[in-house]
């Protein structure tokens, strides 16, 4: 009981953050969607959506800075302290005096320089993204005028990337869900004040969201120095600053979780950056694909993987919660912890699954209907319905299973995991688009626009497919489920 406890202790925070985030993308596109402007409203959602999709494509490539950082404060966590607090304000004494503030020094550095170089190569972003997505002159026109002036939230964004794997790896989930809340509360009106009610119109969408990022990142500074400032160690102390000879000191920074050396920490973040490789070309692909089939069918797709996206949030609370603990009990070296940790928290997934499975067949028509006021969407749309209930059920061991490894720090397999389930999405993509054109009828030989995003949809539910797959059949590699501490 005691675990179950703590498990939503760690979620609940998170899922009331995740709920935010799809209402930010629902809004974008609603406002766009309702714009009384010179384009049309598919192609102002279709604008929102390539904008979107490139930005995608950038931070995909960071998203180590979440995992790994969340991973490795876990571990180091769980080493420097054997008691879970019962009251979670509560900062064990032996997380104090650590230096796991390193790991997030560490990451934030990397975060910041990476932001100012994609600032300074933006251009070269645009141009190279827009010799791959095929889309019509009226949405690449709405998409690089969105992406211009989000790019300056670049540094902020990559900055809460950190930020929030180092808080959940703290047991922390508060933090990270106070940060979520403010900046997507501050995305949404500002995003609706300052496209409907100035005269900025659509540029006021990507305004608004620049505005919110770099708020979130003033508050997440302001909470750790707040309420953390112990966990760093003195300036250029380092591990050093405990007490006792150099050796020693060697000796207690390896046991709470940290080496001298960075070869782990690079080592994990590539596998982690080349799983986003992964991640990017299937959910790049998916829009990529979408757009070549006309502003109708993007319009469609885009809402369709909002809507999907839903189930993923919820069930990421309970993934974030298995993250932390998973990597504690790793550090605390409890098999029994591990092994709990991974029951409970999916019995925790298999009962969202069954929530929205009923979510989902009750109220399709009328979530399209909230996306968008055009009839035409919404009357494309309804034909896609049936692949809203696929969602729960593929979906929901990937996206556990995703918590649990990335808390093992097990980065190999889930990079490994990634990499096959891209190559199944774009293998089901080819395969049926190239069936399905030799049997239609007439002179064209190509798949109908709603045949290709049907074959679509099957290519996103295989890769989910494969994921699951994968790492169930892989969960004895990891500590205490089967295999060595690693």
């Amino acid at each position: 009981m005691k675990l179950h406890k703590e498990i939503l202790r760690l979620a609940i925070p998170s899922i009331l953050a995740n709920i935010t985030v799809p209402l930010v993308g629902m809004v974008d596109i609603a406002v766009a969607g309702h714009l009384a402007a010179d384009f049309s409203s598919a192609a102002l959602i279709g604008g929102i959506s390539v904008g979107t999709m490139l930005f995608d494509l950038l931070y995909w490539n960071f998203a180590f800075l979440r995992a790994g950082t969340g991973g490795l404060t876990a571990q180091a966590y769980g080493r420097a302290t054997s008691v879970i607090p019962s009251d979670a304000s509560v900062i064990p004494s032996e997380v104090e005096e650590s230096p796991i503030g390193n790991i997030l020094l560490r990451a934030l550095r990397i975060a910041l320089l990476s932001g100012l170089a994609l600032i300074l190569v933006q251009w070269l972003v645009v141009q190279g993204a827009f010799l791959v997505v095929k889309c019509s002159p009226e949405v690449r026109q709405l998409a690089s005028q969105y992406f211009y002036l989000r790019i300056w939230a670049a540094p902020a964004t990559l900055s809460l990337f950190a930020f929030k794997g180092w808080f959940i790896g703290m047991q922390d989930s508060v933090r990270p869900m106070t940060a979520d809340i403010l900046v997507n509360f501050l995305n949404i009106v500002l995003s609706i004040v300052l496209a409907t009610q100035t005269p900025l119109g659509f540029k006021g969408i990507a305004i608004g969201t620049v505005i919110a990022q770099w708020s979130g990142f003033l508050y997440c500074t302001a909470a750790v120095l707040r309420r953390y400032r112990r966990c760093f160690p003195a300036r250029g102390r380092g591990i050093g600053h405990f007490s006792g000879t150099a050796a020693e000191n060697e000796v207690r920074g390896r046991e709470i979780g940290l080496k001298s050396s960075g070869d782990g920490f690079f080592r994990m973040n590539r596998d982690l950056f080349l799983r986003s490789v992964g991640m990017i070309a299937v959910y790049i692909g998916f829009t990529v694909i979408s757009a070549r089939y006309g502003d109708l069918m993007l319009a469609v797709s885009t809402i369709l993987m909002k809507l999907l996206m839903i189930f993923s949030y919820f069930t990421d609370g309970f993934a974030y919660a298995g993250e932390a603990l998973t990597g504690r009990f790793i550090g605390e070296e409890s098999q029994d912890g591990v092994r709990s940790t991974v029951r409970q928290t999916f019995l925790w997934g298999l009962g969202v699954t069954a929530l929205f499975m009923l979510f989902y067949g009750a109220g399709g028509k009328a979530l399209f209907g909230l996306m968008t006021s055009d009839p035409a969407v919404i009357e494309a749309g309804m034909e896609f319905i049936p692949w809203l209930l696929l969602m729960p059920l593929i979906g929901c061991p990937a996206f556990i299973w995703d918590g649990i490894y990335i808390g093992a720090t097990a980065s190999r397999d889930l990079r490994n995991s990634t990499l096959l389930c891209a190559v199944g999405f774009f293998a089901v993509w080819f395969i049926g688009i190239a069936l399905a054109g030799s049997a239609s009828s007439g002179s064209t030989g190509s798949a109908t626009p709603e045949t290709a995003i049907h074959i679509l949809m099957a290519a996103y539910f295989m890769h989910l497919a494969i994921r699951a797959a994968y790492l169930t059949l892989r969960r004895r590699s990891l500590p205490y489920l089967g295999g060595s501490r690693q």
